[in-house]
């Protein structure tokens, strides 16, 4: 039975591309269970997309359109596996499987596979993110399989060639499919590792929408909303770990700041000088809520679930002197003990300038310039040059934030850093 509303062939295109997005992911992850091969899962989800854009204008939209392309996806499988029968004794045992089980399911297909898709996407995911692949490899598969963004979507996210992002994919695909990496949960002694790697993975997307490292603009709120969507159904799929509600409830509180990160043009505001009003409070309140639910479920607090913390001081202080910066500095220090790092280090020199002085957090940042280790990360120059000029030393601060405009590879950010060089009095205080 199909949808009796008229539609145009425009309307069903927009509509299947909506359902692409929203379907994509499910049904490429229950079809790898049954295939066991990610890169066959994607072609068949990719076949039955195209069969549906033929047949819908058409015949009208079905009432259940995942359950539609599910059942022509196997079909597809079906018919590519017979022809494969004679090449491979597993293809034959695999196409008398799904022969059996499409059988056995009839009209019900969709309802009878529902209660093992939560499991099909949360090994989905560990798969995009496999240990196997490069972190670029890992998030170009996960939006790609996950968030249903197309190749295209993925390079100007990152602002990288087309083909760049193909080949990542098409190699991440062969990669697991080389090392037969099987479509199953990690064993318990491997959990941790892979869970890690799923959200360091959601974690570098938001932080490319949240500040972008390249490009004309500073913020990408489509990447943040993609990585949020992710972490929501990560941590549906996965209630009872406290790290991926650590980490829903940072991105939720960082998301919260991204109307007021931007000025009317697209220029950068501080967060000290953003306008809080224009923090969004339904995001701080769903940040909050993620947070109390991680931390009752584990006796001590992860790295995200420290940095969702941090973010929750900034969140409740309706004014920047409300913030309790004894407390983020407190929180810092935890971090740097759990997960040393030299960003880390570098951020807690900001908490404990604006908790003890700005001469107390140089001499942290200094101690981070005489290392070497972030040479050239351009956030090092860019504190160092804010802490000068709080103390005065105008000259010395206008070099850093030249320096640091110099590293930076995004226009608005370099831009704002030589705003700050000019706006640097001559001579000393």
């Amino acid at each position: 039975m199909v949808s009796s509303v008229a539609m145009t062939a425009t309307d069903v295109h927009r509509t299947i591309d909506a359902l692409w997005r929203i379907e994509s992911a499910r049904l490429i992850a229950g079809l790898a269970r049954v295939v066991r091969d990610v890169g066959l899962a994607e072609e068949l989800a990719q076949d039955a997309l195209v069969i549906a854009l033929e047949q819908w204008p058409r015949s009208g939209i079905p009432d259940n359109p995942g359950a539609w392309l599910m059942a022509t996806a196997k079909n597809r499988a079906i018919d590519q596996l017979r022809r494969q029968r004679m090449r491979s004794r597993k293809h034959e045992t695999l196409a008398h499987e799904l022969e059996m089980q499409q059988q056995s399911d009839g009209g019900t297909l969709e309802a009878r596979a529902e209660d093992a898709i939560g499991d099909d996407l949360l090994r989905l995911m560990f798969i995009a993110c496999h240990p196997l692949l490069s972190t670029e490899a890992r998030t170009a598969l996960t939006l790609k399989l996950l968030a249903g963004l197309t190749t295209a979507e993925i390079a100007r996210a990152f602002l990288v060639p087309e083909a760049t992002i193909a080949q990542r994919i098409v190699r991440a695909k062969r990669t697991l499919s080389d090392a037969r990496v099987p479509f199953e949960m990690p064993r318990r002694e491997e959990l941790g590792e892979r869970l890690g790697s799923v959200l360091e993975v959601i974690y570098l997307v938001f932080n490319e929408g949240y500040s972008a490292t390249a490009g004309e603009d500073w913020v990408r709120p489509a990447l943040c909303e993609e990585a949020l969507r992710l972490g929501r159904i990560l941590a549906e799929l996965a209630p009872h770990e406290p790290e991926v509600h650590g980490l829903v409830a940072l991105m939720e509180m960082q998301a919260s700041r991204l109307r007021a990160r931007t000025g009317p043009e697209g220029e950068p505001i501080l967060l000290m000088d953003q306008n809080r009003s224009l923090w969004d409070r339904l995001l701080i309140h769903r940040g909050l809520l993620a947070l109390a639910r991680g931390e009752t479920l584990g006796e001590t607090r992860g790295p995200y679930l420290l940095q969702a913390a941090i973010a929750a001081c900034h969140a409740r202080a309706l004014t920047p002197a409300d913030t309790d910066w004894v407390y983020i500095t407190a929180l810092y220090d935890e971090l740097a003990r759990l997960a040393p790092s030299p960003v880390v280090e570098l951020n807690r020199a900001v908490a404990v300038a604006m908790a003890y002085g700005p001469a107390a957090g140089l001499e942290l940042a200094d101690r981070l310039a005489e290392h070497g280790s972030l040479r050239a990360y351009h956030l090092l120059p860019s504190v160092r040059g804010d802490l000068l000029a709080k103390l005065g030393r105008y000259a010395e601060a206008r070099g850093e934030f030249e320096r640091a405009a110099a590293l930076t590879q995004n226009a608005r950010e370099s831009r704002l850093l030589l705003d700050r060089a000019a706006a640097c009095p001559q001579g000393e205080s």
